[in-house]
């Protein structure tokens, strides 16, 4: 039995030495692990601040685009105002021309009549302004 037990103990010291290459293989990948282990924390950790400061970027954006959205909507409330005050001046100055052109019209043919018309280009002694201004657009119209 004594070949048996050295043969049983040459295993074993076989399998202790297969063990112990084992385990020191296992203890390098370890240490290679616990490196990256900080590596992947440090990461993490940059990851997590970079995520904070673009959902601040984001909240910012957003805060931004809402103001930026106000100032358009009272800026278009303000155009369409303009606009409908534009639209009542250019339709009251339409209303107006149109009496304007009725008034020349009217006042051609009386000037025309007039006994004593004074020259072209000249005013009757006796006119007022408003009648300056008539015989003035009634040239202007000619």
């Amino acid at each position: 039995m004594a070949g048996m037990e050295w043969t049983l103990e040459i295993v074993l010291v076989v399998l202790l030495g297969a063990t112990l290459y084992q385990a020191m293989k296992l203890e390098r990948a370890l240490g290679v692990l616990k490196r990256d282990r900080a590596s992947l924390e440090s990461l993490v950790v940059h990851f997590n601040t970079s995520t904070r400061q673009a959902e601040n970027g984001i909240e910012r954006l957003r805060t931004a685009a809402d103001g930026a959205g106000r100032l358009i909507e009272s800026q278009l409330m303000k155009s369409v105002s303009l606009k409908d005050d534009l639209a009542f001046l250019t339709e009251r100055g339409d209303r107006l021309a149109d009496r304007l052109d009725i008034l020349v019209r009217t006042a051609r043919p009386m000037a025309q009549e007039r006994p004593g018309n004074a020259p072209e280009g000249h005013a009757p002694s006796g006119a007022n302004q408003v009648e300056r201004n008539l015989l003035q657009a009634l040239r202007m119209a000619r």
